[in-house]
């Protein structure tokens, strides 16, 4: 499983560790990953996501999955919410 947001594409960052003596050593800055499942109006069921805390805020800003998923990038999304956004724009085109 990838250290990589599925929304927003958010991966890990290197950076220094600074010690108070000022050396410096390499480390890595993970995002902030969770589990979370999220509902489609549209379609009227659940998919289930590892995203950002950033991105979950983001969804929640813009109004829910599918208005995300309506302005979402395709080169941001994985291959899983990528089938997802073509989902949710057929479903909205049909209704």
């Amino acid at each position: 499983m990838s250290r990589r947001c599925e929304l927003t594409g958010k991966g890990p960052m290197t950076g220094n560790n600074v010690s108070h003596a000022n050396n410096k050593t390499k480390r890595r800055f993970l995002p902030n990953l969770q589990d979370v499942t999220l509902a489609s109006d549209v379609l009227g069921r659940s998919f289930k996501f590892r995203i950002s805390s950033a991105a979950l805020r983001t969804v929640d800003h813009r109004g829910g999955l599918d208005a995300f998923m309506a302005k979402a990038k395709d080169t941001d999304l994985s291959p899983a919410a990528l089938k997802v956004k073509k989902e949710i724009a057929k479903a909205q085109a049909a209704a």
